[in-house]
């Protein structure tokens, strides 16, 4: 069953980021990972929430998004991410 990777993200350094965005993106399709949403226009419909930026990813299962999260090749690329971006995460597997 599909999962989704649902990321709550404020960039800090946006040239630093450029770095892990391009890493990343083959990275998370090599892991069967599709973007879904990735944007930073954001309407909140109710309640306090006011993400600067929303990015999801679907995946083909929560084992998958597991797989890649935790991944030899994603280490160095989450320590860019944390460098240059506050980020929230979860993972939520499809009704």
């Amino acid at each position: 069953m599909a999962a989704y990777l649902i990321v709550e993200i404020d960039i800090l350094d946006p040239i630093g980021f450029g770095d892990y965005r391009k890493a990343v993106v083959p990275l998370v399709q090599k892991y069967g990972g599709r973007y879904v949403a990735v944007d930073d226009q954001i309407e909140t419909l109710e309640g306090a929430w006011s993400p600067k930026r929303i990015v999801m990813i679907e995946f083909p299962s929560m084992e998958r998004a597991k797989e890649w999260f935790t991944c030899e090749e994603y280490r160095p690329l989450c320590k860019i991410r944390k460098r240059t971006a506050k980020t929230k995460m979860v993972l939520v597997e499809a009704a």
